[in-house]
Parts: structure tokens; sequence; C-alpha cells
């Protein structure tokens, strides 16, 4: 069987039971099911387990892959097989990860939806233990019954993801972790001395706080910026908490988002990880939903979806998140949605 040239293009679905994954911009040629099994864990960013993953090929726009829980609700895999049919993807490869009682009826209903939609699939694979079997092929010379074994972390496909960058964590509860709160008794304390000082200009002039916040809160941004992109250590708890409590001003948020331009998305991306995993839970939707969209634009899909997550979960109603959902659903690849507005275009702080 042959399996198409795999490239990066895609864009993530929010929901806590499917991920629609952008992958790296790197290339892995995958041939066999086996390159595919050992592709998956660093396209979407870990080793997934309970799911159901759909890999959409493409020779001209490229792949992307969507993961789905074994309990996915079929208004989820309705609309990721709409979604699928839009994108119009040469072929689909549908790889599901758990025992053959669970996974053989999730990959049964996401193929029916799917043919439902016009959609092909090429091949269905369930992976457990190290093994994986195929749904499509009868042939036992090459699909024996026992399975087929294969060590994902010590294939060529493997060696080619991460000398490409890529990572596979152990699972996305890892992923979790990684952007979960850390902040320590140090970042509670410059929590209480940043509101404190927000409290006196509050209590010195209340009609200039929003000016205020506005002229400090951007030339923060700018500064902290400039020192991530010249790859320097991040700010101190002092500083960060500041630049907590500045980015609830909309404007200070808008003076980072303009500024995610392509060369300098991993300085983005650590540096509002570093502050969303610090700062107090009402200061997290700015940091969490900036750290989604230079996500989403680097690539990595399912880190974008879980800052959403935390975005979302300290204020349902956080506008730029919820924005940030409704692109992420649309299934728009991050190429076809550039970044339009430049610092250019913004109001500068009086």
């Amino acid at each position: 069987m042959g399996y198409p040239q795999n490239r990066s293009e895609g864009c993530p679905s929010t929901s806590r039971h499917g991920t629609l994954v952008p992958m790296n911009p790197n290339t892995l040629r995958l041939r066999s099911p086996a390159d595919v099994v050992c592709a998956i864990p660093y396209l979407i960013g870990f080793h997934p387990s309970d799911s159901v993953v759909v890999l959409a090929c493409d020779a001209t726009t490229g792949a992307y892959a969507v993961r789905l829980d074994l309990t996915a609700a079929e208004g989820l895999l309705e609309h990721v097989a709409g979604l699928l049919a839009r994108r119009g993807p040469d072929g689909v490869i549908l790889a599901g990860y758990g025992p053959a009682g669970r996974v053989t009826p999730m990959i049964e209903r996401v193929r029916d939806r799917l043919h439902d939609h016009g959609v092909r699939v090429r091949e269905a694979l369930r992976v457990e233990g190290g093994r994986f079997w195929s749904y499509l092929c009868t042939d036992t010379g090459c699909c024996p019954p026992e399975g087929t074994f294969v060590d994902v972390t010590a294939s060529p496909v493997a060696a080619t993801a991460i000398a490409g960058g890529l990572v596979a964590l152990p699972d996305r509860a890892e992923l979790e972790r990684m952007v979960a709160p850390a902040g320590g008794p140090g970042m509670r304390v410059a929590t209480v001395h940043a509101e404190r000082r927000l409290a006196r200009w509050a209590e010195n002039d209340a009609s200039r706080v929003t000016e205020l916040m506005a002229r400090e809160g951007v030339s923060l941004v700018r500064d902290v910026l400039d020192r991530a992109c010249a790859g320097e250590r991040p700010p101190g708890d002092e500083e960060t908490a500041w630049l907590g409590v500045l980015l609830s001003s909309l404007r200070v948020r808008d003076e980072a988002w303009v500024r995610m331009t392509e060369p300098h998305l991993q300085a983005h991306l650590r540096l509002w990880r570093h502050v969303l995993t610090r700062v107090a839970e009402p200061y997290a939707p700015a940091p969490a939903s900036l750290l989604s969209f230079a996500a989403w634009r680097a690539g990595e899909g399912a880190l974008a979806n879980i800052a959403l997550d935390r975005a979302l979960s300290a204020d349902p109603a956080y506008s730029m998140a919820l924005l940030l959902r409704e692109l992420f659903v649309s299934g728009l690849p991050p190429s076809s949605v550039p970044l339009d507005l430049t610092p250019d275009d913004l109001d500068e702080p009086a």
C-alpha cells in the first residue's frame, strides 16, 4: 500500500473530546501502516490513548490530524466529517488506540460518517500494546491475526520527526501539566504587590487608570518581547505579576497579539507559557489566549486547544478566547488567516 508524503497544514478544532491538530512545518514520508503509527504521536504532540486519530492526506495542500476521544458525541463526529469533506483531502487514514471492544465501534462510527460525506478512508488501524491491526487488509501475510509489532520510538520516522523538532509527550495530560499553574509563594506575594500598585493608581486618579495601564503596559510588552526574541531569560516574579495585571487592559493584550509574526512565534510561545503558568487565575485569560493563538500559528494544535481551555476555564466570556474558538472550529488552516494588523495600526498610548 502506498502512502502520500505528508506536509504541515491544518488547524485545531476546540473540544475536550477532539482536537484537530495542525502539523509543524516538517515533511515525513509515510510508506506503510507502520510508518503512520510511528508518525502520529509526533504529529499530534503526544502518544494518544483511548482515541481515534484521523490523518487526512492531500498531496497538494498537506496533511492534518484529528484526534477524537472514543466517547466523542455524534454531533462532534458530524462536525469533523463535514469539515474534512469541505477540505477535500485525497483520503484519510484512521488509527484507533485501545482495546478492540472500545476502538472498533468508534472506528465504524467515524468511517460511516466520513462515508456519508464522501470522504475516502484509505486505511483503518487499531493500535494497542506496541502492535497494530488493519481493519481493511485481510492478507494474513502482511497483517497477521496477532497484529504487527512496531517500535514507535526506534523507527526512522520517529528519528526524522525528532530531527525536525517534533516532540511526542507521553500523553495529553503531560501537555496539560506544561501549562498548569505553577506560581508558588513568590508569585503570590508579587501579585499582591502588583494589585496594590494598581490600587494606588485608582486612589490617586481613578479617571486615568485605563490610560496609565495602556501606556505602561504597552511599554512593558514591547520590552519583554524584545528580550524574549533575543533569547534572554523570562521575566521574574514581580515583573511577571505586573505584566499579568496590565494584560487585563485590552490595549496591552492587543499589543502582544499583533506582534506575533512568523519569525518570532517560538519566542511568543516561551513567553506566554511562562506568564500563564505563573499568574493568578483571574489574570490567566489574556496570556492563555495569546499562547493559544501563537501555538495555532506555529502548528502546535494540541497546545493551542489546551491553552484555549485554560482561557475559557478562567473566563468563559473572554472575548479573544471566544473568537479563537470560532476560528478553530471553522477548520481554516493558519496560513489562510493572515494577521493583517500591525503595531502601527494600534493607537499609540497617550
